[in-house]
């Protein structure tokens, strides 16, 4: 039997009420590569707030180039006067560092062969603005003693004294009072000085001709058009050179007693360093980003549960104590005696001699969140002394300990990186010195950058954790 079709319309349908169906989410805007220029530099602030920039590395259309060489026509394009940089720690915005000049050092042992001068303003900081007071009347406009327009008139200038007036005679009134011949006489050289009499030869000759004093020269019209050129050239050969902008700094940056150092160029016996520039006292380094569009700064802090940070950081050191007795031994198994031992000696020492524990001195544990998922890595850098070496050997006076290492999802620990040196490898492993997260590459995610020491000198090198290990993005003694 057919049923109508009007009866079919006429039931009720069942939907879901409005309210139960969640709304659909807006798609997530793709995060912009950067590809610079993007800057990164280090802060050397000295105790009275004084600081000097370091240039390390700058990235342009994804790769990573010196930044204290990178277009240094003659000076590195991330020195360039008025650039802004963003000072951060840990990922935190700490205040503004505009650069006004550079220094250079010439000579081959210097650590930083270019330093930015310029000047620091910290977050919150007020400047002090200097107001001008307006003339009551200006220079020229002399309509006192009429009332009739004003005239231009010529400033006054200093009056040239009586040619045979002594050196320590006081200077008398240039007017004088009514009827005071007197002093008339005294102020007409004042005000009409007389020529000197023509000198003569002592052999009874003509006058010598005196010399009219010449008024000041004007500055020539074709110096200012020679500067003027000379700006329009350089002008259009920076046309196409890009500029490292983040912003002006929305208040003034205070002004030094001194004004800051334009280029210019150091006594090559004495590098920049950050005792003879940023001054004396402790110094403190800070990473600095440059980056007209980058994006705006992220705190990579992590915050520990209570009893969670001593905990790690005592596996940290057990951790590191074992790096170091490792390295130790692998010394002693790769060292050539000078007298071979015999046979009964060889076999005492084949017997397993007691570890002995090394001590750590300096110990620095530091953990962040660089991945921005409440997973930290932690990094712990110290010196370690060790008495003796293995089965009685000679040991190096101290070793270098550098350990980077995050938990896995037991909680325990999972080493990305072990670096531990002395005086006499640094060729194989380069001493490194932790300094702070920075997002080199702008794409939000926290690098490490360290302070490495080796044979071939010092410089810096930057990491990105992985879940194994960690990998070099940039390192300033191996740079191009």
């Amino acid at each position: 039997m057919m049923v109508p079709s009007g009866s079919a319309q006429g039931r009720p349908e069942l939907k879901r009420p409005a309210s139960d169906v969640p709304p659909e989410k807006p798609p997530e805007p793709k995060k912009k590569k950067v590809k610079g220029p993007r800057a990164v530099g280090l802060l050397q602030l000295n105790s009275s707030g004084k600081g000097t920039l370091i240039p390390i590395a700058i990235l342009v259309d994804g790769k990573f180039y010196d930044a204290s060489a990178y277009k240094a026509d003659p000076v590195p394009m991330a020195l360039d006067s008025g650039t802004v940089y963003e000072i951060e720690q840990a990922g935190d915005s700490q205040g503004l560092f505009t650069v006004s000049g550079a220094l250079h050092s010439k000579s081959p042992g210097s650590a930083n062969p270019w330093v930015g001068s310029g000047s620091y303003l910290p977050n919150g900081t007020e400047v002090v603005k200097a107001t001008r007071k307006a003339e009551d009347k200006p220079v020229g406009m002399d309509s006192s003693d009429n009332d009739g327009p004003p005239r231009l008139t010529r400033g006054k200038t200093a009056k040239p004294a009586a040619p045979n007036a002594s050196p320590n005679a006081s200077p008398e009134p240039a007017s004088g009072t009514a009827g005071g011949a007197g002093t008339a006489d005294k102020a007409a050289p004042a005000a009409a000085p007389a020529p000197a009499p023509p000198a003569s030869s002592s052999t009874g000759g003509a006058p010598a001709k005196q010399d009219a004093p010449k008024p000041a020269a004007a500055p020539a019209a074709s110096g200012s058009a020679s500067t003027d050129q000379a700006a329009q050239r350089q002008t259009a050969e920076n046309y196409y050179r890009p500029t490292l902008r983040r912003g002006k700094p929305t208040q003034s940056a205070p002004q030094d007693e001194d004004p800051a150092p334009k280029v210019g160029k150091t006594d090559p016996a004495a590098p920049a360093t950050a005792a003879t520039v940023a001054g004396p006292g402790p110094v403190q380094l800070v990473p600095a980003i440059s980056d007209g569009g980058g994006p705006d700064p992220k705190s990579y802090k992590f915050f520990w549960k209570t009893g969670e940070e001593d905990e790690q950081r005592k596996a940290m050191i057990a951790l590191a104590g074992d790096e170091v007795r490792a390295y130790a031994n692998a010394l002693v198994r790769n060292r050539i005696p000078a007298n071979p031992p015999g046979a009964k000696a060889g076999a005492a020492a084949r017997k397993p001699a007691k570890p002995v524990p090394p001590v750590l001195e300096n110990i620095q544990f530091r953990a962040f969140d660089v991945w921005g998922n409440n997973q930290p890595v932690m990094i712990l850098t110290a010196e370690a002394h060790s008495a003796t070496a293995p089965n009685g050997a000679a040991a190096p006076d101290s070793y270098s300990v550098a350990l980077v290492a995050k938990t896995d999802i037991y909680g325990s620990l999972r080493k990305l990186y072990s670096g531990v040196t002395d005086k006499f490898h640094l060729d194989v492993t380069p001493r490194m010195e932790f300094i702070d997260v920075v997002d080199a590459d702008g794409d939000g995610r926290g690098e490490l950058l360290f302070r490495e020491t080796s044979d071939a000198g010092s410089g810096y090198v930057i990491y990105r954790a992985t879940a194994d290990k960690l990998w070099k993005m940039f390192d300033s003694l191996a740079a191009e």
